[in-house]
């Protein structure tokens, strides 16, 4: 036996459950009727069938519901009719619908039956990418069908050179130094030789880094 808290109780009478059951002003739910020996549970039995369908009402909202819509065409189709028709099948693709298309014969018209199956590439080619081919054109009886369903669309990913600035436009144009202010600064210092080319070698050096970046 299962307490209303979930503990164990342990092996009791019917008599001794009910009664227990009673006081607590709850009920005796038998849960595991198949087990040796049967087991029973405390609850308020009115709350559970309440949280139950409550549970069972919110999975149905997550569930998703595809409806099948079905468009029917004719082998002698005019072009006005066939794109009002095409319309109508993206429309059903973009809310997310699979759409059968049906191409019915009459008559003498079932001795020509690539007349249907040209009627019917039309369509996936005038649909193009929105959809993908779930059944091929296939003769049933005095009918010709196929089965259509909207393609998944793939998110476009930001590339990470609109999202992050470059470090060029962070830090500001690059200024490269001028002669005017090298011969300056070597006016002042004047080293000597040797570690004159190292000075310069260093600007340089420097110079081509403010580019790089």
């Amino acid at each position: 036996m299962i307490g209303s808290d979930g503990s164990q109780l342990g092996i009791k009478t019917v008599p001794d459950a009910l009664s227990l059951a009673r006081s607590l002003d709850l009920d005796l739910v038998e849960v595991a009727p198949l087990a040796n020996p049967p087991v029973c549970r405390i609850m308020d039995y009115g709350k559970y069938r309440y949280e139950e369908s409550q549970r069972a009402k919110e999975s149905r909202k997550k569930a998703t519901h595809i409806s099948v819509k079905e468009v029917k065409f004719r082998p002698k189709i005019g072009q006005g009719d066939f794109d009002t028709k095409v319309r109508h099948i993206i429309d059903f693709l973009n809310e997310g619908h699979k759409v059968k298309v049906t191409l019915q014969f009459r008559g003498r018209e079932m001795a020509h039956p690539e007349l249907g199956a040209k009627v019917l590439n039309g369509v996936a080619a005038q649909v193009g990418p929105l959809a993908k081919i779930e059944s091929s054109p296939r003769l049933d009886g005095r009918s010709m069908t196929m089965v259509m369903a909207p393609e998944k669309k793939v998110p476009v990913k930001k590339s990470s050179g609109d999202s992050e600035p470059s470090a060029t436009n962070e830090a500001g144009p690059v200024t490269e130094p001028t002669a005017e202010v090298i011969e300056a600064n070597a006016a002042k210092v004047e080293p000597s030789a040797p570690e004159a080319v190292e000075a310069g070698a260093a600007v340089e050096a420097a110079a081509e880094l403010d580019v790089v970046e």
